[in-house]
């Protein structure tokens, strides 16, 4: 960098050490507060719980869970993108656009509506004969899934279609002149196209479904505890700080180095010829 631009960068600096990193260091440094001072005691209790170790399993699930999910939906949306003309392509931007552009909250409450008894799913359902009463899916793990796919679905699909834009079609037509079916061409020239902008989505994915504590809580229950919930359970009611910010950078490191292996991956010299 020349030296004469980095005064432009001083403020963006001086806004990530004061509100980002400053406020970590403190985190950091409360969950080392013990009844004895500075010591591992917070992360003791936190790993010598079985059920706080159980929790923290079922947040990594849930995260792997949507990003397959995700990565299902994803892919037919961004190829058939791919495939579109103008026109329609500027259709599937703009509902994929409008759910970002609407609260994370609105869009939880409306899934109270959809997996309700009286939803959208439990009606389809019994006009099929697939069940003889209403049903709910609310408080369940498969209804926080379906919920949480929908939620972070366009993550996945901005990135795929970033990379398939600057991806010529001639390149599928020339290997379906050269013999190969559909499915090959997917495996063998698409799928190594889109492999960078699928790693970039399943970070972008697995971090938003990791913390997102509105929608864990409203769509999942009591009955389905993940690590944010676990974290607002030790400050807003048993106000135990130095706990809650223990199980804070666990989750932060626990998810980090998830994050930091894809994108070591994502960086990857073959990869980086594709992308």
């Amino acid at each position: 960098m020349k030296a004469s631009g980095f005064p432009y960068i001083v403020p963006m600096l001086v806004l990530s050490l004061v509100f980002f990193a400053t406020p970590l260091a403190v985190l950091v440094g409360y969950s080392f507060v013990g009844p004895e001072g500075a010591s591992l005691h917070n992360y003791g209790r936190f790993f010598g719980d079985a059920f706080n170790f159980r929790v923290l399993i079922n947040t990594a699930r849930l995260g792997l869970e949507t990003v397959i999910g995700t990565t299902l939906l994803g892919v037919p949306i961004a190829l058939l993108y791919w495939h579109s003309g103008r026109n329609f392509r500027q259709v599937i931007i703009f509902l994929t656009l409008i759910p970002m552009l609407t609260s994370n909250v609105v869009r939880t409450f409306a899934w109270i509506v959809i997996l309700g008894r009286q939803g959208p799913i439990s009606e389809a359902l019994m006009g099929l004969g697939m069940t003889g009463s209403p049903i709910s899916l609310m408080f369940t793990e498969f209804g926080l899934l379906m919920a949480m796919c929908q939620i972070d679905l366009p993550l996945i699909i901005l990135p795929l279609i970033a990379i398939l834009t600057r991806t010529p079609v001639q390149l599928s037509e020339a290997a379906e002149v050269s013999g190969a079916g559909p499915w090959r061409v997917f495996v063998t020239v698409l799928l190594p196209l889109m492999l960078p902008g699928l790693l970039a989505g399943w970070i972008l994915v697995f971090a938003s479904t990791s913390a997102s504590f509105v929608t864990q809580a409203v769509i999942g229950g009591a009955r389905n505890v993940y690590v944010p919930q676990l974290i607002y359970r030790e400050v807003g009611t048993l106000f135990d700080w130095p706990l809650a910010s223990a199980i804070a950078v666990v989750l932060l490191l626990s998810t980090g180095c998830l994050l930091v292996a894809l994108t070591m991956i994502s960086r990857h010299r073959r990869l980086v010829g594709h992308a």
